[in-house]
């Protein structure tokens, strides 16, 4: 391992994946299919390589496995800032465009630096 303070551990989300298509049933190339990543992604992830953000995306919507789960560090991880948090909520509530989330979640920093000011 080199210096860097956090890192994917993409062969133990790869196992978890295994564990999935094999509770499913499903071959690799079923996997691919259905996940929408290429069978050479999967491969590659076989022989210990990440996937792109788009490929861990897919096969994260694809098992329901916690990406978050697979990331490893040498210090304790720190709690994600309170606006982070409301970001990540926003983009995430299937009754917002992504343009209404936008605008909300710039009102909302707007606002906080505003009262954060005010201390």
């Amino acid at each position: 391992m080199d210096s860097k303070s956090g890192w994917f551990d993409a062969m133990g989300f790869y196992r978890a994946l295994d564990g999935q298509r094999q509770a499913r049933e499903l071959n690799w190339k079923q996997v691919a299919a259905q996940s929408g990543v290429t069978a050479s992604t999967l491969t590659r992830m076989a022989q210990g390589k990440r996937p792109d953000v788009d490929g861990l995306a897919a096969l994260v919507a694809w098992s329901g496995l916690n990406a978050d789960d697979y990331i490893r560090s040498v210090d304790a991880r720190p709690e994600a800032e309170p606006l982070a948090k409301i970001s990540t909520y926003l983009r995430s509530d299937r009754n917002l465009s992504q343009e209404a989330a936008t605008a909300i979640d710039e009102m909302v920093k707007a606002a906080y630096r505003q009262m954060r000011a005010r201390k």
